[in-house]
């Protein structure tokens, strides 16, 4: 245990500044043994630090490592479990109970028993030792930390150091002086019994000489006691004057105790009055209104600028003395609950006062208003309120000081103002949309066609008048429309640009003056009935009806609103209910642009997107954004219709049997509406809705061209595809429309198809019994008879070929193709100005098979000179002299 003992302080407790003054070997109680080593320790530093350090052999080597610390002033309990048998067992409670096995009685005993005269000699602390034999907690002599040297040797009980620790390390003092005694003595090594004996010898002269000292100061001994005698004879002097002058003083101390108490009272008396003048003079400064600011709220004239801004100063006045937090216990006082209960009754007279006034100011509003009404009827123009806002704007800190005291007067103006301000904006609103429609129609008369009657505007107008308005402007309908097609009643119009400018700007006029007016109404009801925050205050809460007639919850005393919904809510329902009449006045007005011309949906399009996206900026849930959003659902469903009854009417389209079909009303059409909404629709923000439309149209307009062209007897059907897709191709060339290059590439396609189909069918006749003849000799070859053998053939040889080739000179052919140039004319339209396009294909055609019929020849009739009567250039001739002479 020794060697333990000198390795654990050599490897572990000297590297950090401590000695190892007891060691036990133990296990942990009821496990396995797992052996450790549990050591009581102190540094050798001051402030001493005393510690219990459990160390365990390392599982990867020979060497020992430190686990865990305890200090010896949080151990609370030692139980050595029994205290007259020998147990090895023993518990130490830190902050939870450790329980030991030691691996000997013996060794347990000699740690608790260096566990005792540590806490005696270091922590004086209350250990309790439970079931410990008295024989190991022996009293250590009481030696102070003074006395004790420092250094690593220090003993931990004076001169009992050997037994706490068995084994002690020099220090480097120790062994130098050692070495410097050995050195003066050479044979302390050989003859340590000599050594001894001189070292005694020494010993012994130095304690004579000790004794010798203290014997000759026993003489400066006596002196010292005889000075010492005398000074305590003086002391009894001192004292016995010390307790004549306590009597003396004792009557004195009594007087000044009384005057002390009596200066106590005063202290208090003193405080208790700054603390009664402080509690008044808040009450008075906090709670006291002025006799101007009672005088304003009581008979303040609220029409001027002066009297406005004396009542609101007043109110503000009065709102803060009602609203101061009391000091605990002023609630209880007399004079301030009159006080308050007379706020109160200013608070009351003074907000009837301004409800009443300001309920007259919005009855008169609406009379001088009604009178400005007559010079707007003519223009296309709204009344102007910003003078009416202004005025009113003054009263806004009073409504504001309204809504926190009293709700419910708040609330019944809100009402009031906005039942009088809904009927004076209907009444402008609705001459307003009679005037724009008066202008979009022309005069009143016209207007009644369209089903315009009275102020209201509403159209009441039956289908007839949209059939009367069909009849009026089919006659300046393209030309074709009425020799070839009967179209039936087309829903565009075909008024001339300058009435679909003129709508666009009365459009236009209606919106740019409706804007303006929802947004500074809508600004002025957020600054006048303060909306524009969102407080939130602790009140008692209740049902109340809103100014819609449902319920909201609002306070029941006459503090601050609660609501249920947001201030902006809030706001939008004031402008729902004021401008009430915008959005079916603005449907009215749509219905009637759709009966004028249902090309007007693109313009208001347009126009009504443009508004709403500008709204939507400012605000998406406001009340303009909200209105004009709907709005604009109604215009894309005028817009969508549009685009169906051109669709609808193109499938009704019934073909002329006498008459050439040429280019198609809707076709032409489609031209109109394209190039007309490329130039509505450029940098629009609903190009999107343009393009689909776009989308449906031309597939239409495909489906329904081949329809026609299939049903007609009079124009070929390849004639018909021909010219119609040309059109829609030039069409799409010139418009560029992005959205539909892939249907412009198929009307190319088309177009070309056709035109080949159409050429090579028509040149079947000129020449057709050489057509037909050399499609026999083509048979043959098909069937396997080799080329140079074909004229072996009865029916097709040489002799025929030449009967054939003498049927056909060139006149016979330049008549054959005059024929051909005329029978094309017939067919072809004018307005597409194909003729030489078609003709020159045919040239090109017709000598593609004369330069096939001559490689027939000379590969099926080598040798045999026939040739043909006319030649390419004969051909070049004929065609150009034809086309010169038509």
């Amino acid at each position: 245990m020794t060697a333990i003992k000198h390795a654990l302080q050599r490897d572990i407790f000297t590297p950090n500044d401590e000695r190892l003054l007891s060691i036990v070997n133990v296990c942990k109680a009821g496990k396995k043994k797992k052996n450790c080593f549990l050591c009581a320790t102190v540094t050798t530093e001051r402030p001493v630090q005393v510690k219990v350090v459990k160390v365990k052999k390392s599982d990867k080597g020979d060497f020992y490592k430190r686990q865990i610390a305890w200090a010896l002033r949080d151990l609370a309990v030692v139980d050595a479990k029994d205290a007259i048998k020998e147990n090895p067992e023993f518990d130490l409670h830190f902050e939870k109970v450790y329980k030991w096995v030691a691996s000997s009685t013996a060794e347990k005993n000699a740690f608790i028993s260096c566990i005792w005269k540590l806490n005696q000699r270091y922590l004086r602390k209350k250990i309790d030792f439970v079931n410990v034999s008295s024989q190991l907690l022996e009293e250590l002599p009481k030696v102070t930390e003074e006395s004790v040297p420092s250094g690593e040797n220090q003993s931990v009980t004076g001169g009992d150091e050997e037994s706490v620790d068995e084994y002690q390390e020099l220090n480097a003092r120790e062994e130098q002086d050692i070495e410097i005694m050995m050195e003066g003595c050479e044979y302390a090594i050989s003859n340590a019994e000599a050594f001894a004996e001189k070292l005694s010898r020494e010993l012994q002269v130095l304690d004579g000489a000790n004794i010798q000292s203290i014997m000759a100061s026993e003489k400066q001994v006596n002196t010292l006691m005889k000075l010492l005698d005398e000074a305590l004879k003086e002391v009894d002097q001192i004292e016995l004057k010390l307790s004549s002058y306590e009597e003396m003083l004792q009557s004195v101390k009594e007087q000044m105790d009384q005057i002390s108490e009596s200066n106590h009272l005063i202290h208090l008396s003193n405080t208790n009055n700054v603390k009664l003048l402080s509690e008044i003079e808040f009450l008075v400064n906090h709670m006291d209104l002025a006799k101007g600011h009672i005088k304003a709220l009581q008979e303040g004239d609220l029409a001027s600028s002066r009297g406005i801004e004396a009542c609101t100063n007043a109110a503000d006045a009065l709102l803060q003395c009602m609203n101061v937090a009391l000091r605990p216990g002023h609630d209880k006082l007399l004079a301030v609950k009159q006080q308050q209960q007379r706020f109160s009754d200013l608070r009351e007279h003074f907000a009837r006062r301004l409800a009443s006034h300001l309920n007259n100011v919005f009855v008169q509003q609406g009379h001088d208003q009604s009178s400005t009404l007559a010079q707007h009827s003519v223009e296309l123009t709204l009344p102007n309120h910003h003078p009416f806002h202004r005025d009113l704007l003054r009263y806004a800190k009073l409504m504001e000081w309204l809504k926190s005291t009293d709700y419910g007067k708040y609330e019944g103006l809100t009402k009031n103002y906005m039942d009088y301000l809904s009927r004076l904006y209907e009444r402008e609103i609705k001459d307003f949309f009679e005037v724009a429609k008066i202008k979009m129609t022309g005069t009143t008369k016209e207007s009644k066609k369209f089903g315009l009657h009275g102020s209201s505007g509403k159209l009441t107008g039956s289908t007839s008048s949209l059939n009367k308005l069909s009849v009026q402007s089919s006659g300046n309908r393209r030309s074709q429309s009425s020799s070839l097609l009967d179209m039936g009643n087309m829903s565009t119009s075909d008024l001339d640009v300058a009435d679909r400018t003129k709508f666009d700007k009365i459009f236009e006029q209606v919106l740019s003056e409706l804007e303006p007016l929802c947004l500074a109404e809508q600004d002025f009801i957020s600054k006048f009935f303060k909306l524009q925050q969102h407080p939130s205050m602790p009140g008692t809460m209740t049902e109340a009806e809103d100014m819609d007639g449902g319920t909201v919850s609002r306070q029941s005393n006459s503090g601050t609103s609660l609501s249920a919904s947001s201030e902006k809510d809030m706001i939008r329902q004031m402008m729902t209910k004021i401008f009430r009449c915008i959005e079916p006045e603005l449907n009215n007005l749509i219905a009637l642009g759709d009966k004028i011309d249902s090309f007007n949906s693109l313009y208001m399009l347009v126009k009504m997107s443009h508004h709403v996206w500008t709204a939507q900026n400012v605000d998406p849930a406001s009340f303009l954004s909200t209105t004009l959003g709907n709005v604009l659902v109604t215009v894309k469903r005028n817009f969508d219709k549009c685009i169906s009854n051109q669709i609808r009417q193109m499938e009704e389209v019934k073909i002329s049997k006498k008459s050439k079909v040429g280019i198609l009303p809707f076709v032409a059409e489609f031209e109109e509406f394209a190039g007309l909404a490329e130039s509505i629709f450029k940098n629009a923000e609903r190009r999107g809705d343009l393009d689909k439309a776009y989308t449906k149209l031309i597939r239409g307009v495909f489906v329904n061209v081949e329809k026609v062209a299939n049903e007609s007897q009079k124009t070929p059907r390849d004639v018909v595809m021909m010219e119609n897709f040309h059109h829609i191709f030039a069409t799409l060339s010139r418009l560029k429309i992005s959205c539909l290059e892939a249907e412009k590439k198929e009307a190319k396609q088309k177009y070309t198809d056709h035109l080949q189909s159409y050429v090579i069918y028509s040149l079947g006749q000129p020449l057709e019994k050489l057509n037909h003849f050399f499609e026999g000799v083509e048979a043959r070859v098909a069937q396997g008879i080799r080329e140079e053998e074909v004229s072996y053939q009865l029916a097709f040889n040489k002799q025929e070929l030449r009967k054939v080739i003498k049927e056909y000179p060139g006149k016979e052919v330049k008549k054959g193709l005059d024929n051909l140039y005329k029978k094309v004319d017939k067919h072809l339209c004018e307005e597409e100005n194909l003729l030489q396009v078609v003709w020159h294909s045919m040239q090109d055609e017709f000598i593609r098979q004369y330069k096939h019929f001559e490689g027939l020849i000379a590969r099926c009739y080598p040798g045999s000179g026939v040739t043909m009567e006319f030649t390419i250039q004969d051909i070049l001739d004929y065609c150009s002299s034809i086309a010169q002479s038509h």
